[in-house]
């Protein structure tokens, strides 16, 4: 019990004032929205770091975030309030529906088009999971054609410590556990220490990049043919996932997919993409 009752009174307090500072910075920043249950989470989350690194209260960290020119620091600190969970062959219905359905009739149209470049997003890889699930289904799918189309994919996140994880591709043994042991056997070597590394000649084809997806603008040049955005707008209110929403279907081909989380919905203020199956939705194509 005096542990218990020295670990709390070292809990460093934070007043109404700091807690609306830094929850409208996270949400214009990141677009994540704290409400106010989530006061004892930030706190929490950010003790050690504020204790080790010497602020004596919130305000002072507040004000240090304001002069970050690098991001560094913001980064760090969205790195603590998300929660960065996930894991092979997430959602599978997902990686059914890709490989099976939308995979399938994005090349078709590409084929008829005399057209070989395939285009996906990973938005929100978090440490790589899903965008080595999708690489591999990409690989499966096209066999032997595969090198001879423009594919890869663009994994993005906010994290720069998840991206460092993805762009290793190096995960423990009970991670690759969750991989069906075809995609295992043919895509995964031992890498030494209880873990595994997927092959090189998978990994290149990722660009793992950190991404705001608060950014006003996008920098993308060409649109996507598929979208992976999953369990990220979880953390958004309604006027900033249709924000989102909107920017996606702007730099996405007529007739391209758009996955979210099955805990997330789309919501009826839009009429951008028609629902497909659950989580899954489709730009319009044009006749």
């Amino acid at each position: 019990m005096t542990t218990s009752s020295s670990d709390c009174a070292a809990l460093m307090p934070i007043s109404d004032e700091e807690f609306e500072l830094l929850r409208g910075l996270i949400y214009q920043r990141f677009g994540i929205n704290l409400t106010e249950q989530k006061k004892s989470l930030l706190v929490g989350r950010m003790q050690k770091l504020l204790k080790r690194s010497g602020y004596p209260n919130f305000k002072a960290y507040y004000e240090d975030l304001q002069n970050d020119q690098s991001e560094k620091k913001l980064s760090e600190l969205v790195d603590r309030v998300s929660t960065n969970h996930t894991y092979f062959n997430r959602e599978r219905t997902h990686f059914d529906y890709f490989s099976q359905t939308a995979l399938p009739a994005v090349v078709q149209r590409l084929r008829k088009a005399g057209e070989k470049d395939l285009r996906v997003w990973c938005a929100g890889c978090s440490s790589g999971e899903e965008a080595y699930m999708l690489l591999m289904l990409m690989q499966e799918y096209l066999g032997s054609e595969y090198p001879q189309w423009n594919c890869g994919l663009l994994a993005t996140d906010i994290s720069s410590r998840v991206l460092d994880i993805a762009g290793k591709g190096v995960y423990s043994e009970e991670k690759i556990q969750a991989l069906p042991q075809a995609l295992r056997n043919k895509y995964v070597r031992p890498a030494g220490d209880g873990q595994f590394a997927f092959s090189d000649a998978l990994r290149k084809e990722a660009v793992f990049r950190r991404f705001n997806l608060m950014n006003e603008r996008f920098p993308f040049k060409n649109p996507f043919h598929i979208i992976f955005c999953r369990n990220v707008m979880i953390y958004f209110d309604a006027p900033t996932r249709l924000n989102l929403v909107n920017k996606f279907h702007k730099f996405m081909h007529p007739g391209g997919y758009l996955f979210i989380g099955h805990s997330e919905t789309l919501g009826r203020q839009q009429d951008l993409f028609k629902y497909l199956v659950p989580a899954v939705y489709q730009k319009e194509l044009t006749s």
